[in-house]
């Protein structure tokens, strides 16, 4: 059996231990209520950070919705506003291609007219020369002298029967002096010796200068249809002459004069597209305000 000094020293030495146990549990605990402090206060921090990201995203995703409202919406009024181009542009293509076709067909009515007035003319020149001849004869049969002869106060009998050697122009020559012809208002002469170049000398470098000028003999004559077809001849047949811009002006002022203010509108506005800085363009465009819409 244990004496009673060993049981007060072993009893001593429990309390002891349980004191020293009851101090240790006590810091294990408030270590731990620290750290589980610290571990909801970080799981606070990053909870909180967590909501900012989400309205962040949320912010982003609401903002990329309206953008894309926006650009569907831009989209479709950029289709629309494409359509409806594409559609004034087929109604300008239509409207071109019927005015277009309704000034061939005046074109081409003009030349119907103007062959028929040549025939005239013909008719005329075949009749008139057939009366000269009769009126000729007669005068022989009679022995009059003649009126050919009196106006050039020469006898019946220094008239050689054949036709009069003539000497033959070059076509400078030709040229040069059906532009005198014209310039001094001669204008049959000079419309005869600008057709007579481009009969002898097709390819002369002055053939597409003689072509616009025997419109232009036309259009003093105010013979307007004649001188649009003239006009035109020079455009088709001489693409690269320097008249072209010159002879579309004329035909659209040759097509107001005649009343035709679509067509003249129309080959003025060609003009101004195609030749936009030439000076026939300019006044072209002069023309265009006073013709208005």
């Amino acid at each position: 059996m244990c004496n009673p000094a060993m049981k007060k020293k072993i009893f001593i030495f429990l309390l002891c231990s349980i004191i020293l146990s009851g101090c240790a549990l006590q810091r294990d605990v408030m270590t731990l209520d620290d750290r589980l402090a610290q571990a909801e206060q970080r799981y606070t921090e990053a909870d909180q950070k967590n909501k900012k990201l989400e309205a962040t995203l949320e912010e982003y995703r609401n903002a990329r919705e309206q953008n894309d409202k926006e650009l569907r919406s831009k989209t479709a009024g950029q289709n629309a506003t494409i359509e409806e181009l594409q559609e004034e542009i087929r109604i300008l293509k239509g409207k071109l291609e019927e005015t277009d076709y309704l000034l061939k067909q005046k074109i081409n009515a003009f030349a119907e007219l103007s062959e028929k007035r040549e025939i005239k003319l013909e008719s005329i020149d075949k009749t008139t020369s057939l009366n000269k001849d009769r009126i000729e004869r007669l005068e022989q049969y009679l022995n009059f002298e003649s009126t050919a002869q009196i106006q050039k106060g020469q006898p019946v009998s220094n008239i050689p029967s054949g036709k009069q050697a003539k000497h033959k122009l070059s076509e400078n020559e030709l040229y040069t002096s059906a532009k005198k012809a014209y310039d001094k208002g001669d204008l049959n002469a000079a419309r005869e010796g600008f057709q007579k170049l481009l009969k002898e000398f097709p390819k002369s470098e002055n053939a597409d200068n003689a072509q616009f000028w025997i419109g232009e003999i036309y259009y003093r004559e105010k013979w307007y249809e004649k001188a649009i077809l003239e006009y035109q001849t020079v455009i088709e047949k001489y693409p690269k002459g320097n008249k072209v811009t010159a002879s579309l002006l004329k035909q659209g002022f040759a097509f107001f004069n005649l009343g035709d203010k679509s067509n003249a509108r129309l080959i003025l506005s060609e003009l101004i597209k195609k030749y936009p800085k030439s000076n026939e363009a300019k006044i072209a465009e002069r023309k265009l305000k006073g013709i208005g819409p």
